[in-house]
């Protein structure tokens, strides 16, 4: 197969345990975009977040595309204009953390530019966030008071043990207008309804004329499922969650054994 698009989740895919691209694997990466190939950056991560990634990439110059807060908002990185935004209902965001208060130690957070807004109990896993995304952390006394402007998600922060059970409360709530599932066991995130990473990418191939069939989906966490069940070869890492390993049509090496580069040089050179 002719694959002409390469698609990336981040954390525990493209980047290694230090959260760094390899050499190698940069390498990699510019050398099939020099050849025409299309990388694009699909992460729950805010845009901010992902900008130092894409940058390092070179994805402006080649022509790729950053997918931010799980495909809520897609960026053309050749200009940084926002081909597709998609944001939560503002009547949603009240309820939701009237909810999540009620859980001991768990955080409720969004984004304003450059930070991250905390509006519940700051803890080990938003520092984490923060680190993640290199973005200062802003704690917000009234959290929902303060957010009188668009946010594409919400995300919940806290014990792995405890975010299940906020899970299934906000999805019997919400199950008919929010999306709400975790990126790993410590987040749990609240997007718009129908928003996924697959749902996104079906927007940017019609766009720009690609089929799913031209296009590899690589990525690690349960957030990265419904890519890697739409793309033509779907791609999970070593160090993949179980279920998108078996999902997969292909295994490839971990995140800190230049696993993309494995990827590229079995399936996208020329």
């Amino acid at each position: 197969m002719n694959y002409q698009m390469l698609v990336l989740d981040l954390d525990g895919t493209l980047t290694n345990s230090q959260k760094e691209i390899p050499p190698a694997t940069r390498n990699a990466l510019i050398e099939i975009q020099e050849e025409g190939k299309k990388v694009v950056l699909a992460s729950g991560r805010p845009t901010y977040g992902i900008v130092p990634l894409a940058e390092e990439l070179e994805l402006a110059r080649f022509g790729g595309y950053i997918l931010s807060f799980n495909g809520a908002r897609i960026t053309q990185c050749s200009n940084m204009s926002i081909a597709y935004d998609k944001v939560l209902p503002p009547s949603a965001i009240q309820p939701i953390y009237d909810i999540v208060k009620e859980f001991p130690g768990v955080d409720l957070l969004t984004y304003e530019n450059e930070k991250i807004l905390s509006g519940l109990t700051y803890n080990e896993y938003t520092e984490k966030e923060a680190f993640i995304n290199k973005m200062p952390v802003v704690q917000i006394d009234d959290l929902p008071s303060y957010i009188t402007f668009p946010i594409n998600k919400l995300l919940v922060t806290g014990d792995p043990n405890v975010l299940p059970a906020i899970e299934e409360v906000l999805k019997k709530k919400f199950r008919k207008s929010l999306s709400i599932y975790p990126s790993c066991p410590f987040f749990l995130e609240i997007a718009p309804q129908n928003i996924d990473k697959a749902n996104s990418l079906q927007k940017l191939l019609n766009s720009i004329g690609l089929r799913a069939d031209s296009m590899i989906c690589c990525g690690d966490g349960l957030n990265d499922l419904s890519m890697i069940e739409y793309a033509g070869l779907g791609v999970a890492m070593e160090n993949a969650h179980p279920l998108i390993k078996e999902t997969a049509d292909f295994i490839t090496k971990s995140n800190d054994d230049n696993g993309i580069q494995y990827v590229i040089d079995i399936f996208l050179r020329d």
